[in-house]
């Protein structure tokens, strides 16, 4: 695998909204720097959904966003669906949370799955996309940082999956659909997954 873009994003104003966002991403060349927070120079404007340190960075595969392109009938850029990362040969649908990816020296561990909002159908330029994203059930990849480092296109990535548990992105969505068993609500918190869906599942009985 090898990273194949690093995107980043100013903030704006997209068409028909009132708030500000950074979802507008694309291909930056160069060496770019990586922390805690996410890559240095994006845009991150509503910190109570996005950003933090266990979304620090939103990674898409390239098998998926080849799959989109062919279900929307157009070519996707990198950045389009607000990606900080694609890496070359990964499949969403694969990935679980605790899988790592390593590139250079830069450490990122998988936290949650991507959920769509009203900015994201805007951005697709489609009031029904939420819809059509969690009927897809392909969800983008969101991690923390776990080492820091600069990082650029091409650079190789190592795939360290998870020796636990294996709770995957589509599981993430579809846990949003529905009611979780004590058995999967306890194997849910065996693995490193995001701290607000830890809190929501230490707390909400429902699951």
């Amino acid at each position: 695998m090898k990273i194949l873009a690093v995107c980043a994003g100013a903030a704006e104003t997209l068409p028909g909204r009132k708030s500000r966002t950074g979802i507008n991403k694309h291909a930056v060349s160069g060496a770019v720097m990586i922390d805690g927070e996410g890559v240095i120079g994006d845009a991150i404007c509503d910190r109570r959904h996005h950003g933090g340190r266990d979304q620090a960075v939103y990674v898409e595969g390239s098998l998926t966003l080849d799959w989109w392109a062919k279900e929307l009938g157009r070519p996707l850029e990198y950045g389009s669906f607000g990606e900080n990362l694609v890496i070359d040969g990964l499949d969403n649908c694969a990935v679980a949370v605790g899988d790592r990816f390593i590139a250079d020296d830069l450490v990122l561990e998988v936290t949650s799955a991507r959920i769509p909002c009203a900015t994201f159908a805007a951005k697709m330029g489609d009031p029904k996309f939420v819809k059509r994203y969690m009927q897809a059930g392909r969800p983008g990849i969101y991690c923390r940082v776990l080492q820091s480092s600069t990082v650029s296109a091409g650079a190789e990535v190592t795939y360290l999956p998870y020796e636990g548990s294996r709770v995957t992105m589509p599981d993430l969505m579809a846990m949003l659909g529905g009611r979780l068993s004590p058995e999967d609500r306890a194997r849910y918190l065996t693995t490193p997954i995001h701290d607000r869906l830890r809190a929501f599942l230490e707390t909400d009985p429902g699951g």
